[in-house]
């Protein structure tokens, strides 16, 4: 019986001995399945910290509201910002595989960390951290303790969360029309893995923290990371590899040092002018078609006879001539950068979720009969929202519009994130409602009190479905634009981009906090968002956020109308470039 003849990858991923990739023996749903399996229970360890960070800095810390909020924003920004950081390791030197397995290490230690110092000393007296019982003073050695484990946690999620989705990913060829659709798939089942991940830290794990068993889930936590772990490596066999390109800041700083040595240097729109290679590069993975705009930087791709000695074109200095294709990644970075910045506001936005919205749930009634109801475990409903919006834009949304605009692709990336800003709009102006008439009951019924309002927290539910709406337009679509968008040589920090905005948003945020109750409060005003919510106007705070993200989606539809994908070149254009007198 004669053999099949064994069908390899088109995209030049490998296996796990560095040989080409067998279709049939590698990635694909196997391993994707793994990955979001491997996400799920990651997020689960890293809400079960995060989600009731606020109240155990209040409870068990005795920090005030306000210092809480700003240290559960800052954070939450660390845990992100360090995602550039995994990004680079693993785009120059580790490999997305390595760059994870090692992070997740990272995070499992900090884990244990919190969960040992939370049991031994931290919770004194034993069982306070309630909100009943008030515990004791911390030394400065307890607290730095504490802070040590969080921000080795912040480090371990940070730098693993942009490199397993671009891994995910990467276990779909993209050449293959089957598999890159499941690619583009990937990224919404990702983003809901994500979300049901933090749904039992943020029900049934929250209710007990909110209770005072902190240990108990900070150690549940520990457990679903290291299962984690052990699940990702299990999958190693089945994964598909790419070999790190080496650092991309040489090549970035080559093309503006050799367009500054040829400032004087006409450029012409003649693409025969333009130097690129024939074939891949050595240590490339596609070609990127020449785009107009940032002519400047064309200068480095200009072709002059001096810049080739004699006909050996690899003897070229690369800081005087660039490829197009090296032109053309640093032309993507510079466009992308006015998208990401604009997405920076909505994450100010998406961060109330752990903070504001927590306390300000905290001070609404939270019991049905003798049942108390965690503020953080609203959330929850943020979470079935985006499940929800996933099957309904997947299914029905994008395939109508697909249907009307007569493309096989409905409403773009661009599109999906601007969509997503203008329900972030709805939601706070949704939280600043509920607020108005909390403070209404409050003051009616109990103005004394600190934590007292007639209003029940179920009327928070419209505010997180509507962030939970946006997060599917916006997340998703950033996952899938950034990605998409970033060079072969830089998908790693594509992703990390849409954490990076999150990171910094969640800084805005705090500082954006900070300068509010700087400016609101006076010796007879406490403020908008003093310590007692009933005597502040955390309402204006919301429609604050509404009014600024509201000029933020003006910005950018202007920068999504400037904005130029970036093509790559497919196999006719590989020929074309190759036969068009382009220099070898």
């Amino acid at each position: 019986m004669k053999k099949e003849p064994e069908v390899y990858t088109l995209d030049g991923s490998v296996d796990q001995l560095g040989n080409p990739a067998v279709r049939e023996k590698t990635g694909t749903w196997v391993a994707g399945i793994l990955l979001l399996v491997n996400q799920g229970l990651a997020t689960l360890a890293i809400f079960g910290v995060g989600v009731n960070l606020v109240l155990f800095l209040t409870r068990v810390l005795g920090q005030n509201n306000a210092d809480a909020a700003n240290n559960v924003s800052k954070w939450t920004g660390t845990v992100y910002i360090f995602s550039l950081l995994g990004a680079f390791l693993s785009d120059s030197y580790w490999g997305r595989y390595k760059t994870c397995a090692i992070f997740q290490v990272i995070f499992v230690v900090g884990l244990v960390l919190l969960s040992v110092s939370t049991h031994v000393f931290l919770l004194n007296p034993a069982g306070c951290g309630d909100g009943q019982t008030p515990c004791g003073s911390h030394s400065a050695f307890q607290t730095s303790f504490f802070y040590l484990s969080i921000y080795l946690i912040a480090l371990g999620n940070g730098g693993y969360q942009p490199n397993i989705a671009t891994f995910g990913a990467d276990q779909f060829d993209e050449e293959d029309p089957k598999e890159g659709y499941s690619k583009i798939a990937f990224f919404s089942y990702f983003y809901l893995a994500m979300n049901l991940g933090s749904l039992f830290s943020n029900t049934i794990l929250g209710y007990f923290e909110n209770q005072g068993s902190w240990t108990l889930g900070f150690w549940v936590s520990t457990t679903s990371a290291f299962l984690a772990l052990v699940l990702f490596l299990v999958g190693t066999p089945r994964y598909r590899y790419f070999t790190p390109k080496g650092n991309p800041l040489s090549r970035f700083c080559q093309v503006f040092v050799a367009a500054i040595r040829k400032c004087n240097v006409q450029t012409t729109d003649i693409e025969e002018d333009l130097f690129e290679l024939k074939g891949k590069e050595s240590n490339a993975d596609r070609k990127i078609i020449h785009t107009q705009g940032f002519k400047f930087l064309d200068k480095a791709a200009t072709l002059r006879p001096k810049d080739v000695g004699g006909d050996d074109q690899v003897d070229r200095n690369p800081w005087r001539l660039c490829t197009v294709t090296q032109v053309e990644e640093v032309k993507c970075i510079l466009r992308l950068l006015p998208i990401w910045l604009c997405t920076i506001l909505y994450s100010v936005v998406f961060t109330q979720m752990a903070s504001l919205f927590v306390e300000q749930g905290a001070a609404m009634k939270t019991t049905i009969s003798d049942f108390h109801i965690p503020p953080a475990s609203m959330s929850s409903f943020d979470i079935l929202s985006v499940a929800a919006f996933i099957f309904i834009y997947r299914r029905a949304l994008d395939p109508i519009v697909a249907r009307i605009k007569t493309t096989s692709k409905g409403i773009t990336e661009l599109q999906r994130m601007g969509i997503g800003l203008m329900i972030a709009i709805a939601a706070m102006v949704s939280a600043g409602a509920v607020e108005l008439f909390r403070i209404k009951y409050a003051n009616k019924n109990c103005p004394s009190c600190k934590n007292a309002s007639s209003l029940s927290i179920f009327w928070q539910i419209p505010q997180y479905v509507l962030i939970g709406a946006s997060e599917v337009f916006m997340y998703v679509g950033q996952l899938e634009f950034f990605n998409g968008q970033a060079p072969d040589r830089l998908k790693s920090f594509g992703s990390a981009l849409c954490m990076t905005s999150i990171s910094l948003g969640n800084y805005v945020s705090s500082l954006l906090v900070t300068i509010v109750i700087k400016i609101s409060t006076s010796d007879d005003m406490p403020g908008w968002i003093p310590g007692n919510l009933n005597r502040g106007h955390l309402d204006r705070f919301y429609f604050l956020l509404a009014a600024l993200t509201t000029a933020d989606l003006v910005v950018y539809v202007i920068c999504a109308k400037w904005y130029k994908y970036i093509k790559f070149a497919g196999r006719m254009e590989e020929e074309k470039l190759n036969g068009n007198g382009m220099q070898v």
